[in-house]
């Protein structure tokens, strides 16, 4: 980094030093994940909750080929994994963003061993990758309601119709 670059890119982290960079945040140690494609209020309404739930919030971002892998649309991510790190890099509830490959989570929450791990309302706690991993070594698992019906790809769909 130069010293021009924006500090939150310091917030930013390889999934190969994840578990160091995570242990030396402040617990407790929340984690979440997604696509946040294009943040919208829906968006950075549930990350602030969910930082709410400790005091230091891991965000693991799916890479642009694990997005095209959920069947988003052909056109998906709209913004590339790096853009959409630095935007959640540089939200002040986010202490850690880092990206995954696979299909799920489930490597990153080992990694970073969270606290607390946070899923959207449409997340069940039964039905979270990494509930049980997490709720094993004395966490718990969280499921936070939505406060704003906001979707991108509701937003697509009306850029879309325009």
């Amino acid at each position: 980094m130069s010293n021009r670059d924006p500090a939150f890119l310091k917030k930013i982290t390889r999934p190969e030093d994840l578990a160091q960079a995570a242990a030396k945040l402040p617990k407790p140690v929340v984690f979440t994940n997604g696509v946040f494609d294009i943040l919208h209020r829906g968006h950075v309404t549930y990350l602030d909750q969910a930082r709410q739930e400790g005091v230091s919030l891991i965000v693991a971002l799916n890479s642009d080929a694990s997005v095209k892998r959920l069947g988003k649309g052909p056109d998906r991510p709209i913004n590339q994994q790096d853009d959409r790190m630095a935007i959640l890099a540089a939200l002040e509830c986010v202490s850690l963003v880092t990206v995954f490959e696979e299909d799920t989570p489930l490597n990153a929450i080992l990694q970073a061993k969270p606290d607390v791990l946070v899923k959207g309302g449409d997340w069940p706690v039964e039905k979270m990758v990494g509930a049980k991993e997490v709720q094993a070594w004395g966490g718990k698992a969280v499921s936070i309601a939505f406060d704003h019906d906001r979707s991108t790809t509701a937003t697509l769909a009306k850029i879309r119709s325009l």
